[in-house]
Parts: structure tokens; C-alpha cells; sequence
């Protein structure tokens, strides 16, 4: 930021759909900038689209180690995402049918997902309304994205239920 504000050039935030439902993500770190690029992307489609542009360019434009690792907010040594999240895969499903396909948490169970698990994720992107209304602007890249699209009430504890 210190740099954008000598130079006038804009930041990009490197924060993900995943990361910014969950809350997984800090201020900052992968929230910090201007314009929030991939802000509506989950992050199974993040690393579909790396791989699709290093295939289209026919270069290694984006490493293959950072596409092939295990994802990683690097806060500490050896730590995953998944230390804290369940995997992307099943994640980004539950996000998908609570925030786009807005499902009620008892139609999301019937896709073969556990109670528990969807339960999780749905307090998780419940409670992390405070922290998306601190987010730069994204691009609307999905059929619902978070900010005009998706607002959740950040006082009143509110809570889907199973």
C-alpha cells in the first residue's frame, strides 16, 4: 500500500470467494487493496483458471508448484488451509448451494454432504460478514457475489439452523 500510495498504482487484492466467505483471510494480508479481482471466484475455480492459463499460453506463466501445493495462508510453518477448513472441493460445494443456489442448510444435507460439516461452513460464512464488509470492491464474476448481491445482518448474531 505504501507503494501504491507513492505511485498511484492500484492495488490488487489476491483474497479468493472461499477465503472471503469463510473469513479465512485477514485485512492485511490477502484483503489489503483497491480492487478485489478474485473476490467471486471460489477456489477449486481459482486453480482451474491458473492451469487453463498455462495451458492457453502454452508457458508456465503461473508456477505449478504454487497450483500443485496444498493450500496455505503461510501464517506459520507447515500450516494448511486445511488445518482450519474442510477441503476446497467440498467447501466450495456447500458455498455454492447456500450463497449462490441460497438453499436452507437442510437441502444442501440432501447433496450427500454431512450436518456437521455444512452446518460449519454456514456459521463460518455467516459470521464473516463483518470482514467482507471491510473488502475492497470485487468483480462480479458468479451468479451472486458477495456485497449487493449477498448481505447478511453483522449485530444481531443471526445464525441459519440445520
Amino acid at each position: 500500500m505504501a507503494l501504491s500510495n507513492q505511485t498511484g498504482a492500484l492495488v490488487l487484492s489476491t483474497g479468493n470467494k472461499s477465503e472471503l466467505a469463510t473469513g479465512y483471510c485477514t485485512l492485511y494480508g490477502d484483503m489489503c487493496g483497491g480492487l478485489a479481482v478474485i473476490s467471486d471466484l471460489p477456489k477449486t475455480m481459482v486453480y482451474k483458471l491458473a492451469t487453463y492459463i498455462n495451458k492457453k499460453e502454452k508457458n508456465e506463466l503461473i508456477p505449478q508448484n504454487i497450483i500443485t501445493k496444498a493450500p496455505t495462508a503461510e501464517l506459520k510453518p507447515n500450516q494448511t488451509d486445511q488445518d482450519k477448513l474442510p477441503p476446497y472441493e467440498k467447501l466450495d460445494k456447500i458455498l455454492n448451494k447456500y450463497v449462490e443456489e441460497h438453499l436452507p442448510l437442510k437441502e444442501i444435507i440432501k447433496n450427500g454432504l454431512s450436518p456437521d460439516l455444512v452446518q460449519s461452513v454456514c456459521n463460518m460464512i455467516d459470521t464473516s460478514e463483518y470482514k467482507r464488509e471491510q473488502a475492497a470492491p470485487g468483480l462480479k464474476l458468479t451468479s451472486r457475489s458477495f456485497g449487493y448481491g449477498w448481505r447478511m445482518p453483522i449485530a444481531q448474531k443471526y445464525r441459519e439452523q440445520i
